[in-house]
């Protein structure tokens, strides 16, 4: 096995026959195997890069077949590998003598799914997956047939047109030998103009295994149906610039995708933060506190909010705060005011920073106090209490006001300072109106 070379068969290095640990060692190729490559959608294979593939396989299998090895027995889409240069090599060939007597698969599903490229005459004499593993031509012609199906439809192996088949199923339906013999269903959209090679396949999984092509009669047909000769270098050059081409359009998708998602990871962090503020952490600058000399701050709450909170579910509670905030982030869209925070049925704005305005901030403040108030008495609606009517509790002051970033995790934009603690007491202790003390209306 060590002096077979072939640019189709993968190159075996060595084996490790003594129990327990028993491994076979080939050619690493790069790209998978041609399984892993029909699974994956970013990878566009047109017709000449399929009929590139089936070429290097019937070529690789031509080869195995004059060979002292004889035959492959374990011929699957799992088995072909495909290299950095995009061409496929078949691998795991002659390894029958390294599985033991009786040797089985863990479980089912892995036995029956590994058999569906078995030939139906090898499924009905072996008992144990090393006589399987025997194999014959012929039975590696089947397999190839299954392999085509994969790849000229990009279908799992024994595609089926119906829902909850399991390998077991489909295995006892092959070995019962029905009539006609159960076989995978061809797709009827994307045969393209592969007629002459389905016509090919149809032959090689035919129930008699004496009425299969031979690989050397394959090899013929499929140089017949490519319609020219077909040289390496020039595959090879092809088979690169369309993987080129594959690549840059991929870059491209997820460039674009890329740019998509940043979009909404910086809508929602200049939800949390300021967006100035924000820019400078994305940067990877920390943000040192700063004191803003006049600012006004804003906070409301509910009238009797803890009496409709024994009236009303934990549920009910949390949509009725909900819909109000969702109703008060709609009306400070329209003010030059920033939105610090809310606790509970407690909602806190300011204006005046991080970005200055000079004194209008007063002016800003105060008329989204009365957009607010007339929002909550005139337009909104508590969803589990029709009748019910909220009042709101408004608490303004100006003042300066210390801010910064605090925490690392979550971190807020935190307001500290006398102008602060006023503007609480302010709210706290008015009476359903808007409250604000002399320094605000002095401005």
């Amino acid at each position: 096995m060590r002096e077979m070379a072939h640019e189709n068969v993968n190159q075996f290095l060595g084996a490790c026959p003594y129990p327990p640990n028993i491994c076979v060692c080939f050619s690493y190729c790069r790209k998978g195997s041609l399984d892993d490559l029909l699974a994956n959608d970013e990878i566009n294979l047109d017709k000449d890069f399929k009929m590139s593939l089936i070429s290097d396989l019937v070529s690789g299998m031509t080869y195995l077949h004059d060979s002292a090895v004889g035959c492959h027995g374990n011929l699957k889409s799992g088995t072909c590998l495909v290299d950095s240069r995009w061409v496929l090599k078949i691998s795991m060939f002659g390894t029958r003598p390294f599985y033991l007597d009786g040797d089985n698969y863990e479980e089912d599903y892995a036995r029956f799914k590994a058999q569906l490229w078995t030939s139906p005459e090898l499924l009905r004499s072996a008992s144990c997956r090393k006589e399987l593993l025997a194999g014959t031509q012929k039975g590696d012609v089947y397999s190839f047939a299954i392999i085509l199906q994969e790849m000229l439809f990009r279908s799992q192996a024994f595609f089926l047109d119906l829902e909850d088949v399991e390998p077991i199923d489909i295995i006892k339906r092959v070995k019962a030998g029905e009539n006609p013999p159960f076989r995978p269903q061809l797709p009827s959209e994307g045969r393209g103009s592969f007629d002459q090679i389905i016509e090919l396949m149809e032959e090689c999984w035919n129930e008699d295994p004496n009425a299969r092509p031979p690989f050397k009669k394959i090899k013929k047909i499929i140089k017949r149906s490519t319609g020219k000769n077909i040289n390496i270098v020039d595959t090879m050059i092809q088979r690169l610039e369309k993987y080129a081409t594959n690549l840059e359009e991929l870059v491209q998708a997820r460039t674009s995708e890329l740019e998509h998602e940043k979009k909404k990871t910086d809508r929602l962090l200049y939800r949390m933060l300021p967006p100035s503020i924000a820019e400078v952490l994305k940067q990877g600058h920390s943000i040192e506190p700063e004191m803003f000399q006049s600012v006004t701050i804003y906070f409301s709450d509910i009238v009797q909010f803890t009496l409709l909170c024994s009236e009303s579910s934990a549920v009910e509670v949390v949509t009725l705060l909900g819909d109000l905030y969702s109703l008060f982030d709609a009306i400070i869209a329209d003010y030059d005011v920033y939105k610090v925070e809310t606790i509970g049925d407690a909602y806190m704005v300011a204006s005046g920073l991080p970005e200055r305005n000079g004194n209008r901030h007063v002016a800003q403040i105060a008329d989204m106090s009365l957009a607010l108030l007339d929002a909550v008495i005139h337009k909104f609606t508590v969803r589990h209490m029709p009748g019910r009517r909220l009042k709101l509790r408004i608490g303004v002051h100006t003042g300066p006001c210390a801010a910064g970033v605090v925490g690392l995790t979550m971190p807020r934009y935190c307001l500290f300072g006398d102008t602060v603690n006023t503007a609480s007491r302010m709210e706290s202790n008015g009476e359903g109106k808007l409250g604000r003390n002399d320094p605000s209306h002095s401005f």
